[in-house]
């Protein structure tokens, strides 16, 4: 009887139990593909659907606490991780791509707009269409939020999240159809388009390269490893001299000589700068940093909360040890050492110097997996409060009935991409592990679809017998037709097919489009694309899903 009650029962209890039965179930549909094509986390929004349909007894006020709760903690782990790449994504192609992935966000508001002057259908219905067929989680809960503040009745947010849940699935289907239909227009073959953007990162990529340069300049004769490592600080990472065919850590006293071979690091686009300044021949070495004899290498974690936030300089590793700081590993970047640059929690730091003296310097640097494994609880929080403020404040943008939000989508994202970006505010540090983080984005994505499939599912199946089909037409046209302008446009801007589809995926932030992506061959430009234009697409969508309900409520 009690378990009777638990099951048919409104309650707390019931309310809970329902939602671990959406994400379990939900999840195991997600790994369910066709073809290699999988519905992925949006199988948990299926999944409420289904399970709401059914008549499942919720808490409507709780669903709506978790599914906004749910939101905060995938936003802000989306702009934690993405922060430190942030800006740099504009820099060279990535301002191209970034105007196609424009011109796709752009394209589908649009057609929107057509959508709802064409037809007559409610504007909250046609914001979440839009937010489904881009497969834009973010985006619905900030139009939810939206009517939700513009005074909408609870059912009309409901309407609106099957709506996104009905153009959902051709939103990720049509993404790859423009992909396939792409390559047969241009005819387009695979193993060219993976030569030619392989032959372009050695003019073009800006990587870190081990160089060798034997010392001819006069000018260089008898000075200190001191002074050329200050005339040379930006341009190059010195790790140890050859000399006589011996190996030797470049001290700061070490005194140059003619003929001496000075090993290092240096970026791809600073070599001729390298050349320049020692009057040498500078060899780049294709293999990592060859140590033998006395010396070692070593990749050492930053996990000393003391010395997180403190400059090379301010360390004074290559002062006080027998060792030199050749690069710096940081959130999937390759970074070049200099005096200047800050070590921040979690760097992994690559270190050559003579073996008995790098255990010191790990432990100084800490190098422990577990202080980094506890969780930063303070600086989450502290992240979320700010975001929320921010979220909070009015936008008075012309032409708009009512100032428009950031919201608990915008405000958090925004912040959590500053403090990405920047690592620290004072002493408050905003490092998270990649498990964290990804844990926190697929526990709040799962935690918002879950509520939205319960909260939308009672009357799914009434709706699209009433009229609701057309919606996935609306939803294919959305989809569809500036993906296809777009790529047909950029194919002829002469880009690279692979970065087509990257970008594709960006502008429509969806993972299961970047997966087939990445499956059409085995290159980085699908994945690097991405990443360059999800960002910014990623912010523009949270905004214009807001300004649209606005502009028609």
């Amino acid at each position: 009887m009690y378990l009777q009650d638990l099951f048919t029962i409104q309650s707390v209890a019931s309310t809970v139990l329902y939602l671990c039965v959406t994400t379990f179930t939900g999840v195991a549909l997600g790994k369910l593909g066709i073809k290699g094509v999988k519905p992925g986390v949006a199988g948990v929004l299926f999944s409420g659907i289904l399970i709401a349909h059914c008549g499942a007894p919720v808490d409507e006020h709780i669903l709506h606490f978790v599914r906004d709760f749910g939101l905060i903690l995938f936003v802000y782990s989306i702009g934690l991780n993405m922060g430190p790449r942030f800006f740099s994504s504009f820099k060279k192609d990535g301002l191209l791509l970034n105007l196609f992935a424009i011109g796709i966000v752009m394209g589908g508001f649009g057609i929107a707009c057509l959508i709802y002057y064409l037809t007559g259908l409610s504007p909250a219905v046609i914001a979440e269409i839009l937010c489904g067929a881009v497969t834009n989680t973010p985006s619905l809960g900030a139009a939810q939020q939206t009517l939700a503040e513009q005074g909408m009745p609870v059912s009309t947010v409901s309407e609106t999240g099957m709506a996104y849940a009905v153009a959902y699935p051709l939103g990720i289907v049509g993404i790859i159809i423009a992909m396939l239909l792409i390559r047969l227009i241009f005819r387009i073959k695979v193993d060219s388009e993976v030569k030619d953007y392989t032959e372009s990162l050695g003019g073009t990529e800006t990587k870190l390269q081990s160089v060798k340069i034997i010392v001819t300049n006069p000018g260089l004769f008898n000075k200190t490893i001191n002074y050329v490592k200050h005339i040379m600080d930006k341009e190059l990472a010195i790790s140890r001299i050859i000399r006589d065919g011996e190996s030797i850590i470049a001290t700061n006293d070490v005194i140059v000589r003619q003929g001496d071979i000075i090993c290092g690091v240096s970026a791809q686009n600073q070599i001729k700068i390298v050349a320049f300044k020692t009057g040498g021949k500078v060899e780049i070495v294709e293999t990592p940093e060859d140590i033998s004899g006395p010396l070692t290498m070593k990749n050492v974690l930053l996990t000393n909360q003391k010395l997180a936030g403190k400059t090379i300089e301010q360390i004074g590793i290559h002062r006080r040890y027998s060792a030199n700081i050749t690069r710096i590993f940081r959130s999937g970047m390759k970074i070049l050492p200099t005096l200047e640059t800050t070590l921040e929690l979690g760097d992994t730091i690559r270190v050559i110097g003579k073996k008995e003296i790098l255990n010191d310097i790990k432990k100084e640097l800490g190098d422990s997996v577990n202080e980094l494994a506890k969780p930063n609880i303070i600086s989450i929080f502290f992240g979320i409060f700010v975001g929320i403020i921010l979220g909070s404040i009015p936008i008075f943008i012309p032409g708009l009935p009512a100032p428009a939000k950031l919201g608990l989508a915008g405000g958090p994202l925004l912040i959590a991409i500053l403090l990405g970006y920047k690592g620290r505010v004072c002493k408050l540090n905003f490092y998270m592990t990649p498990g964290a983080n990804l844990f926190m984005r697929e526990l709040g994505i799962i935690l918002f679809l879950s509520c939205v499939g319960l909260l939308s599912g009672k009357n799914f199946v009434e709706t699209i017998q009433n009229g609701g089909w057309q919606w996935i037409l609306y939803g294919v046209a959305i989809t569809f037709i500036p993906i296809i302008i777009v790529a047909v446009i950029a194919r002829m801007w002469k880009v690279n097919y692979l970065k087509i589809c990257g970008c594709i995926a960006g502008a429509m932030t969806d993972p299961p489009a970047l997966e087939f992506a990445n499956s059409i061959a085995p290159a980085q430009a699908q994945a690097t694309a991405y990443a360059m234009v999800y960002p910014f697409t990623m912010f523009l969508r949270v905004l214009l899903a807001q300004m649209f309900v606005l502009m028609f409520i």
